[in-house]
């Protein structure tokens, strides 16, 4: 899979943002319909992004596009109205406050018609946003509920006013919290999408870090999410995505160690020997799985060669 270490949001009617957006150093561009697009700009803000689509070059891009929740007026003309138009253009379509595998399927049956009737040779890829406590809940039946699921992405904010926690910041997306709670305050609910994400060969992406000066907590809050197993962060404002994109970058010495792990796996298997160990420490075939996967996006990222395999 292509990684999806920053994931910039961008609103869908500031339509000067959309061709920055695309020439930024961001993994994904997501084109918002849903909570940066006043109400009355709905409609107006979805033809501008299937405008965007078809006018700004993503060739070097993975594109998606947040639709708005389907418990609205306007999620299900965003979502059929976005894959008719622009389905060959878009890697995927974001669906946020999925609570039930159900939402799942009504996307998946409307998007079977639309790319039999567009011919589009291509299958959309789905994006559930899980934001409440029904649907961390629910977010192993989620992940499963289709084969077009390519990430969870965990909705702080939401999750926040679903559980009734504490506002400890203006925006509400995860800075200040060390004032408030000794540790990582999303740790459970965020590990618990991690697991039902990677349970079904799904990414998961980390909610955006709302104070988009603060540098140093977005590095902190970044670090935290990947050490739990996320693949990345959304970013709301351009300034964020280096630092994202830093902490999600495999470090030198992590592909040294994962080339040697390899290494060691391989010349293991050619001579028949069981157990491996590596500096020392026995290393198992998950360690393995580990170092392979480092790999291959070390290889995507141009930081190793490699035939494309993990084999660094």
């Amino acid at each position: 899979m292509k990684p999806r270490r920053s994931n910039l949001s961008v609103p869908g009617h500031v339509k000067k943002m959309h061709a920055k957006a695309a020439d930024s150093d961001a993994d994904v561009v997501m084109l918002d319909l849903e909570d940066s697009v006043p109400l009355d700009q709905k409609e107006r803000a979805r033809e501008e992004v299937i405008r965007t689509l078809h006018e700004s070059d993503w060739s070097r891009k993975t594109v998606t596009v947040r639709i708005n929740a389907l418990d609205t007026p306007f999620g299900y003309r965003d979502l059929l109205e976005v894959a008719e138009s622009a389905g060959a253009v878009i890697d995927a379509i974001v669906i946020p406050k999925v609570n039930s595998a159900s939402h799942i399927h009504f996307a998946d049956h409307l998007l079977n018609g639309i790319e039999m009737n567009r011919n589009l040779g291509r299958t959309i890829r789905l994006e559930a946003s899980v934001e409440t406590a029904e649907g961390l809940l629910n977010a192993a039946r989620i992940a499963a509920a289709s084969p077009r699921i390519l990430t969870l992405v965990f909705g702080i904010a939401d999750y926040s006013a679903s559980v009734g926690a504490r506002l400890v910041s203006l925006s509400g997306h995860g800075e200040n919290e060390e004032d408030l709670y000794p540790g990582h305050r999303w740790h459970y609910p965020l590990s618990r999408m991690v697991m039902a994400a990677k349970a079904h060969g799904a990414m998961a992406i980390d909610a955006p870090y709302g104070n988009f000066k603060d540098a140093e907590g977005l590095r902190r809050a970044a670090v935290m999410a990947c050490a739990l197993g996320c693949n990345g962060k959304w970013a709301i404002h351009p300034a964020q995505i280096e630092i994202i994109n830093d902490v999600f970058t495999p470090a030198t010495e992590e592909i040294a160690l994962a080339q040697k792990i390899l290494a060691v796996s391989e010349e293991a298997v050619a001579s028949g020997k069981g157990a491996v160990a590596v500096e020392g420490r026995m290393v198992d075939q998950a360690t393995v799985r580990m170092a392979r996967q480092l790999c291959l996006q070390a290889e995507y990222l141009g930081l190793i060669q490699g035939g494309g395999n993990g084999s660094c």
